[in-house]
């Protein structure tokens, strides 16, 4: 079953009005799926090329040559990090030939990541990330499967749950054996894994970059750049504190975040609804499964923070469109939650915006003025009205 993704608008519109599109996303998100299926409603001629593929290098011998020969038709390039000597062939081929539509890539790193060793297209490529499946895009709004398994389609849609963590597993391994040296880190394994176990136990919480350091016997240069790689990597999220307000001794450290539910379980050692809602990290895996959620769907004029102070006010999450909250979150797993003290002043701090406690429950009532509780499923009706 292929589910229809929800930046298939978006993608159909830039394949229109960009010579050269780009998907960037982790490995195993969806992203090669989603380009046949929109190759299918483009109703055009396309030549797909796997980057990954010997078979398929073999056709980029004389790359010039053969990019010229398919100069009409949309030609995909899938894993195009893996040949980033491309990008100033591509940027030339499109100043000579400045059509829509000439060039579809397919990244497993971010922009940033495919820039520090390629030519830039700034100014022909518009970028869209795919992020794994997010419960707005299941049929059934089945959140419960998503936040245990995660989002990458061959865990999600396993048909048990065994083999769901058991790709999980073979996936983290793969991340670290061969992408993140295909990336360019170039990192001893076992570090790599266990500075992962350690960022199970940071989830949801301010980084400390020098106890991380200090435990592994490394600088903290080179743990800043590990960390980088994993950010740039899409395997976690660093998320910022907003500081706007200067009269506060605010947080000023980021907190930090797995982007999939899934793989935090795996490291974590959790394999089952059980083992979760029993487990210590019970609800940073909540909150970070629910900002995932949340900032997979902000449209682009708002941007995502947290706020905190040296007092111990705060909230987890803070929408902001220019200079200006206009939404916080706070996420919970209480079956009776309320806001503390410390959730209240920041509010007052933000200028007290309407503000949600999201749970994992199917319950949606306020609880006071411009203060709702609600369940995941309930806080997309109210979210869009407000942003």
């Amino acid at each position: 079953m292929i589910y229809p993704r929800s930046i298939e608008p978006s993608l159909l519109q830039r394949l229109n009005a960009f010579p050269v599109v780009g998907i960037t996303g982790p490995r195993q998100a969806g992203k090669t799926t989603l380009a046949k299926s929109i190759v299918k409603q483009l109703g055009r001629k396309t030549v797909y090329l796997d980057l990954e593929l010997p078979s398929d290098l073999n056709h980029l011998h004389n790359a010039e040559f053969f990019l010229k020969e398919n100069e009409e038709n949309l030609v995909i390039l899938d894993e195009v990090q893996r040949k980033p000597e491309l990008f100033p062939l591509l940027r030339s081929l499109v100043d000579q030939h400045r059509v829509p539509g000439r060039f579809l890539i397919l990244g497993s790193a971010s922009p940033e990541l495919l820039r520090q060793s390629s030519e830039t297209l700034a100014g022909r490529i518009s970028y869209l990330e795919l992020t794994p499946f997010h419960v707005k895009e299941l049929p059934d709004g089945d959140f419960k499967k998503n936040w245990l398994r995660g989002g990458f389609p061959p865990a999600l849609f396993a048909t048990e749950e065994v083999m769901a963590f058991q790709w999980l597993q073979d996936f983290v391994i793969t991340f670290i054996e061969r992408d993140l040296p295909q990336f360019g880190l170039t990192a001893p394994s076992q570090t790599l894994r266990t500075l992962l176990q350690m960022l199970t136990g940071t989830h949801a919480n301010l980084l400390n970059q020098s106890a991380i350091a200090n435990s592994l016997d490394l600088t903290i240069p080179t743990i800043k750049r590990y960390l980088s790689y994993l950010e740039n990597a899409y395997f976690i999220r660093f998320l910022q504190p907003w500081y706007a307000n200067v009269g506060k001794r605010l947080v000023k450290t980021p907190k930090v975040y797995f982007r999939d539910s899934g793989v935090l379980h795996q490291l974590a050692g959790i394999s089952n609804s059980n083992q979760l809602l029993g487990n210590q990290i019970a609800g940073a895996s909540w909150e970070g499964y629910v900002l995932q959620q949340i900032i997979a769907n902000l449209p682009s004029s708002i941007l995502p923070y947290f706020y905190r102070t040296k007092d111990g006010s705060e909230i987890d999450l803070v929408l902001v469109r220019g200079n200006k909250p206009v939404l916080a979150v706070e996420i919970k797993m209480s079956a009776s939650p309320s806001l503390s003290k410390g959730n209240r002043l920041a509010l007052s701090d933000l200028g007290n915006p309407p503000a949600f406690i999201v749970l994992p429950h199917n319950v949606d009532y306020p609880l006071e003025e411009k203060v709702r509780v609600c369940g995941l499923e309930y806080f997309w009706k109210y979210i869009d009205s407000i942003l």
